[in-house]
This record gives structure tokens, sequence and C-alpha cells, in this order.
């Protein structure tokens, strides 16, 4: 589906409106912040329930500890998000924009700050078009003021997320917060700051990748805030006795889902890419219609198809939707039952470079490995190591490791097998690891014996 580009120029100055597309967007305004903001002082466990640690290459998800091996987790749940992005822009066109995208969020609370010092737009706009004064000066400082503290909350926040939250607060507050932590604190609060409290909607229209591509992810049955015309036109201004003149369209050219709308554009002029589907021009409408005793819905959320009066299609009869659902409903359960049975240790095998190969005072050939064994239980374990393989006839140490809780240890590991039973040349053998408390825990990795 082609969708055409209007530009719109000049500073927006929306108009705030109400209905319950706007009472949905407070909502996730709210939720989205409260799971932003509190998270970081969630405590599960003993640590932070959501949290990165770089120093020990650590993350910590609601009790699940998750090593540098499990990228593939990460991955996986990329690959979900990029489907599901997919599939809710077939489904419901750029809801996500106008509800709960962060630009879109940030951009709104900023605006609340704006109002509270500068008054309603007609009174933004005569500030900024007066002359600079001591009045001008109070109201701008204060405003941005405002967003700029709002941004240093967020980048410290956001910094919470991989320093201890509670750490990081106790720092601050004693005045010492280490380099790195200012800075990226300081970096992601600039660009809230210029992003959401000065570009706004120019990062939607100009910035943003996913207006440009959304086109392509579209069809005639994609959700999306529409003006219908059919019932709108001709507009023109009418009294409320006159709403059921057949000569005259529904549409009072009233303009206020222009004023409320946070990118500036004209729904009526069609589907555009610049709109984020937040419905706040249906919400203004409805207001106008209530007042004139006419049917709400003038602009609502629909279909192209449906604005045409056809039937809606079966599930089955969108290719789409099945593909892209039944692949994120594929990954998540593979994921998830990966994560059922995933052990709570993990074991890297390194060859030691300094002793390839060596002749030992047995006469056997010793191969010497680096073995480092990550524990993500809160508790300190101890595991046995089983070496297994053709010709294998010794490895130590044959005692028990001990790791500690939340850590990892590195062991040296000699493994001696039988130059008489095994030719020159490499030979596959298994380690096994076994937490020694509870046998059926347990882990294997192949490496490779050398005879020379």
């Amino acid at each position: 589906m082609a969708i055409p580009i209007h530009f719109v120029s000049g500073k927006v100055y929306p108009r705030l409106t109400g209905g319950r597309f706007n009472n949905w967007r407070i909502a996730f305004v709210i939720v989205t912040q409260l799971l932003y903001f509190g998270l970081p002082w969630l405590q599960w466990n003993g640590h932070q329930a959501v949290r990165y640690d770089f120093a020990s290459m650590r993350g910590y998800l609601f009790g699940l500890t998750l090593l540098p091996q499990d990228l593939t987790y990460l991955a996986g749940t990329l690959i979900i998000a990029a489907l599901g992005l997919f599939l809710w822009t077939m489904l419901a066109g750029r809801l996500w924009c106008g509800f709960s995208c962060p630009q879109t969020v940030y951009s709104q609370i900023m605006l609340w700050l704006e109002r509270l010092l500068e008054g309603p737009p007609n009174a933004r706009r005569k500030l900024d078009a007066a002359p600079w004064g001591a009045e001008k000066l109070l109201k701008k400082g204060g405003t941005q003021s405002l967003m700029l503290l709002f941004s240093l909350l967020t980048g410290l926040t956001l910094v919470g997320y991989f320093t201890p939250m509670r750490e990081l607060a106790a720092n601050l507050a004693a005045g010492h917060i280490g380099p790195w932590e200012s800075l990226f604190a300081l970096g992601y609060a600039a660009f809230t700051w210029l992003l959401a409290g000065h570009l706004r909607e120019q990062v939607c229209k100009h910035m943003c990748p996913y207006a440009r591509f959304q086109g392509a992810m579209f069809d005639d049955h994609t959700l999306l805030v529409a003006y219908d015309s059919a019932r709108g036109e001709p507009r023109g201004a009418r009294r409320k006795e006159a709403a059921n003149v057949a000569a005259q369209g529904d549409c009072v050219d009233c303009g206020l889902c222009v004023q409320v709308c946070p990118t500036g554009i004209d729904i009526r002029n069609g589907l555009q890419y610049e709109c984020i589907g937040c419905g706040l021009c249906a919400d203004a409408c409805d207001g106008v219609m209530d007042k004139l005793a006419a049917p709400r819905g003038l602009i609502r959320l629909t279909t192209q198809h449906a604005l045409q009066h056809a039937p809606a299609p079966r599930a089955w009869q969108r290719p789409r939707a099945l593909l892209y659902g039944g692949l994120i409903a594929t990954l998540t359960l593979a994921m998830l039952v990966s994560l059922w049975l995933r052990q709570p240790f993990r074991v890297d095998i390194l060859r030691d470079r300094a002793v390839m190969a060596r002749e030992n005072a047995d006469g056997n050939i010793e191969n010497a490995y680096a073995l480092r064994i990550f524990n993500t239980l809160p508790q300190a374990r101890q595991y046995r190591l089983v070496v297994s393989g053709e010709g294998v006839v010794a490895a130590q140490p044959d005692t028990l490791l001990q790791v500690p809780a939340d850590g990892d240890r590195s062991f040296i590991v000699t493994v001696a097998g039988d130059p008489n039973v095994l030719a020159r040349g490499s030979h596959p053998i298994t380690f096994e690891l076994q937490d020694a408390a509870n046998p059926q825990q347990q882990v294997s990795e192949e490496t490779r014996l050398l005879m020379p």
C-alpha cells in the first residue's frame, strides 16, 4: 500500500483533548514509566531483579542468571521482537508509535511540562513570538529546567540497570558517582532532552526508519486511524438542527482534528506516513459529533477495507498473520523449553597452549586443559569431573571442584591417554561435569586429545 507524503512545516503546538484514545495514551505513559523507573529498585533473591553486571559478565532477570554463553536467548528475543513488530504493524498499523514508543511517551511528558509553565497552545505561540524579557526568560528557563531534570532522571535510571540502583543512589547522594556512570547518564539525558523536548514530531517524521518501511507491511485490512470521507463530505459549518440535511456532510470543518494532532497533519487528507495512530483526532471529532447530536466515528480506528463497507476477512485468509504468528509461537516455545532444560552451571574448556602434549612418568601421553566453571546458583557448589573417551586412562584433579556462589573458577586439568591404544593424531574425548549434590544436573563438552 503506497502512503502519500505531506510535508508539515513549522513548530507544532498540539492542543490537549480528552476521550478514550487520550485515556489510553495517559495509561501507557503511566505504566511504561512505572516499569522503567521501578524495575531497578526491585530486589529478587538478594540481587537487583533486572540488571546486567559488566564486571562479572552476568545478567540477572527475576532470579535467572544469564552468562555470556546465553547470548542465544538475546538473539532469540530480538528475532521474536522483530517478528512481533512485523505482525503488529500488519494488524494494527502504527498503534505502537502512538501509544508506547519511548519517543512518543517522553514527548508527551515534555509537552505536559511545557504546558504546565507556558500555558495552552495560543499562549505558547505568543510566548515564542514575543521578544526576550524577564517573563519569557523565567518561563522558558523553568520549562527547560524541568525537562533537563526529568531527562537526567531517565539517564540515571538507565545506568541503574547496569550499576546496582541502590548503590548508585547512595553514591549520588554522597557526591562521588563514577566517571562512566556520569558519562552515560548525561549522554542519555542529553538525547532525551533533545529528541523529546525539542525535536519531538520531527523524529517521527524524518529520523525514525519505522515510518519509512511500514507501508510495505500495510494492507487493506490493517487497522489505522482514518477519516470517513463518504460520510463527512462535503464539509462545512452548520448548525445542530441542520445535522440531518442530506446535502451536508457531517464534517463541520472545525479544524480540531488538526489542532490536537501531535505531528500537525490533517487526517482528512487521507493516509499519511506522518500519522502515528494516536487517535487524538478521533477523540476531538467525537466531542464535536456529540455536540451536534451526530453519530460518533467520523474519524475512527478502522481499515481501508471497512471504509468501503466490505466484509472483514477470516484469520486464515491472512497468510502473513499466520506465518508471523506461527514463527513467534515456535521460537517462544523453543526458548521456553531451552530455559526449562538449562542447567544452573556452564563449563568452558580451552587447551593449554603451553603444554600441547607431553609424556608423563607412567609413559602415557598427557594433555593439559584450562577448565572454567560458571556457577549461577546463589550457593557455593561442588562438581565432579568425569573424562571419557577411547584410550583415556587418567584425569587430574580427581577430587571435587569447588566453585563459589554466583561465581566462576578456573582449574588446570590433565588428561592422559595410552599410546599403545591411540594412534598418532587427534582423538575425541568428553568432559562431563556433575553437581555433586545433584548428579542429575550435568553438562558435557567435547574436546580433542592429541597424540604426538
